[in-house]
């Protein structure tokens, strides 16, 4: 039988806890109540935070022993993270808390599987809640009046938050897909490369495309991890320019590890690696005033990659793919890497690319299942596309 786990800080949280599993409870779901505070609780619980905490690779002392409330927070929230993985039961998970409940709950959510029903409902959902959701799909409700006990208000709030979770935990979507994941990334500036990969690939392949925001090319790579694509086209890595250079769409160090660490078949490319995405011009760092921009709208401004910039990106990339042990074939586009650097576009620079270029070839190690493949074609041209395809059918079919 699966459940719905409410989960909250029963030392400060009690009140509010069991109304919000009564809410559940009335609306049909079985309940697992849990909690994940580091005090002496103020209700039953069916799962006591000595439990969780002993799911923490220091065990119970870690979590619990210290008088650091700030150390004890982010030591729950590894314990959670841990003991939710452990669980086979869970339908859905619904948390209610401030600052510290909302760090320790997401902290578990975002390691469940995506699809998995999870709402938070949190005095900071109203703010800033990247931190708190990243690549997840949790759904953060604000609380709007503070977790100090019930009110009118609050009651509310819970109601509806409870009748959301059941809902979703008792009526799941159907997955109806047969055929394979495959992730693919996309920017707009190569929006008719990519488009033209999936309509070739679409009768095969469920294409899954990730807008390379950051936050894109992770979620790909979690599905990566996670089993749930059969293979990668990463056509734009453009995530890569704004990790080494300040802009606000970077992707982590950790970019290219899933394909490294999941062996899947892997068709890469130079997609946008002429640009660092800033928000509107007076964002833009001060040190890079004598520099290139195009003004994308008025809230996002790009800024064109040098050709030092450039090899400095080919040599990052190149050592990741070296650690990529499965299929692995990287296109490079030889007359531009986006709809912006071509013959005529703002951002031509055939110097630059020739740097990014060179680089790339200079770092990657070819082996019978890595390799460097030229074009003399631009990224957006229909025949790039077909070469893509054609590489990823390859690998993927050998």
């Amino acid at each position: 039988m699966k459940n719905i786990y409410v989960v909250a800080t029963a030392d400060t949280k009690g009140e509010e806890l069991d109304y919000l599993a009564a809410c559940v409870e009335a609306a049909g779901g079985d309940v697992v109540r849990v909690d994940v505070g580091t005090r002496q609780p103020a209700t039953a619980v069916d799962i006591s935070a000595e439990t969780v905490a002993a799911c923490h690779p220091g065990g119970v002392g870690a979590v619990l022993a210290g008088d650091d409330r700030g150390r004890a927070v982010e030591a729950m929230g590894i314990a959670f993270s841990r003991f939710l993985a452990e669980r086979q039961d869970i339908a859905g998970v619904i948390g209610i808390g401030g600052g510290g409940g909302t760090s320790i709950v997401t902290a578990g959510m975002r390691n469940l599987p995506l699809g998995l029903p999870k709402v938070m409902v949190s005095t900071l959902a109203s703010g800033d809640v990247a931190p708190y959701v990243d690549v997840s799909d949790i759904v953060m409700m604000p609380s709007v009046t503070d977790m100090a006990g019930l009110n009118r208000l609050s009651r509310v709030i819970l109601h509806n938050a409870a009748q959301a979770i059941t809902a979703m935990a008792s009526r799941p979507a159907e997955v109806t897909a047969s055929k394979p994941a495959l992730g693919l990334t996309m920017f707009g500036v190569t929006t008719p490369a990519v488009t033209a990969m999936v309509e070739r690939l679409k009768a095969d392949y469920d294409c899954l495309v990730f807008h390379a925001t950051g936050t894109g090319g992770r979620t790909m790579e979690k599905l990566a991890d996670s089993g749930l694509v059969c293979g990668v086209l990463d056509i734009t890595t453009t995530e890569v320019c704004d990790l080494l250079f300040g802009g606000v769409l970077p992707a982590t160090s950790d970019r290219f590890g899933a394909i490294a660490r999941s062996r899947l078949p892997y068709v890469g490319s130079v997609g946008a690696l002429d640009m660092v995405n800033f928000w509107a011009p007076e964002t833009v760092p001060g040190h890079y005033a004598d520099r290139l921009f195009y003004r994308h709208n008025p809230n996002v401004t790009l800024m064109r990659t040098t050709s030092a910039e450039c090899a400095q990106i080919g040599r990052w990339i190149g050592e990741k793919l070296n650690l990529c042990q499965g299929p692995v074939r990287f296109l490079i586009p030889e007359r531009g890497v986006s709809a912006l650097d071509i013959e005529g576009g703002a951002f031509f620079d055939p110097q630059a690319d020739a740097a990014l270029f060179a680089a790339l070839e200079a770092t990657v190690k070819p082996t019978a299942a890595r390799r460097i493949i030229r074009l003399p074609l631009h990224i957006n041209d229909p025949q790039f596309a077909e070469a893509a395809v054609a590489a990823y059918r390859d690998i993927a079919n050998p």
